[in-house]
């Protein structure tokens, strides 16, 4: 993914349009990565835009964003495919490591209004579960998946995410970070898979980013 930033407000254009542009060829979609955190109110992300597909949808969903006028580009990865709106970065991922995109994946998300368009946002458990899924020796960034479980600690089922990442080293360092800063109880402690409070929501106008209030 790209490690350039870019003003929030460009990424916020960039979604709008890319989602209207999916929605308008039919192609169904997640809103994925740091902005389906941001969406229940974590932390906003200066970086690239994350939408989750099919594979088979691969094809009509760059079809639709370079018809909205965006430039497409093929990685060398085997798990995505990118397009461009200007310096935003929109990646396509089909292949996320922990969780390929199907439509038991998609049907997890939730609808949610964000930025005033009605979109579905992947199941919060399954962002985390592919972020650690991703960390490796050579990609070891704790810090933003830090913000996000602090933000979004109470919306999480904690017991499913581990029991999705235990075979990962980095995710099992990532809960001992987790108990030692006590944003989640020790693993005894937890409560049973599946049950969780009433999820905070944000609400985002056009105008910006409104903090999240109980949904």
């Amino acid at each position: 993914m790209s490690s350039d930033t870019q003003p929030f407000s460009d990424i916020e254009a960039t979604l709008k349009k890319a989602a209207a542009a999916l929605r308008a060829a039919g192609v169904p979609f997640l809103l994925g990565g740091s902005l389906a955190s941001w969406a229940r109110g974590g932390p906003e992300t200066q970086h690239d835009l994350d939408l989750m597909i099919k594979r088979e949808d691969v094809d009509r969903a760059i079809a639709a964003l370079t018809s909205a006028g965006m430039r497409a580009d093929e990685p060398p990865e085997e798990w995505l495919v990118k397009a461009w709106d200007g310096d935003v970065l929109v990646d396509l991922i089909f292949s996320p490591k922990g969780v390929p995109i199907d439509d038991d994946v998609i049907a997890r998300g939730e609808e949610m209004s964000v930025l005033s368009m009605q979109m579905r946002v992947m199941a919060i458990e399954d962002v985390l579960v592919t972020k650690l899924m991703a960390l490796t020796e050579h990609n070891l960034r704790y810090g933003a998946l830090l913000g996000i479980a602090r933000a979004l600690r109470e919306q999480v089922d904690w017991l499913r995410v581990r029991a999705a990442t235990a075979s990962s080293p980095f995710a099992r360092a990532f809960f001992v970070l987790l108990e030692g800063l006590e944003i989640i109880p020790t693993q005894d402690d937890l409560p049973q898979a599946g049950a969780r409070p009433e999820p905070r929501v944000r609400v985002v106008t056009d105008a910006g980013s409104a903090a999240a209030a109980p949904g």
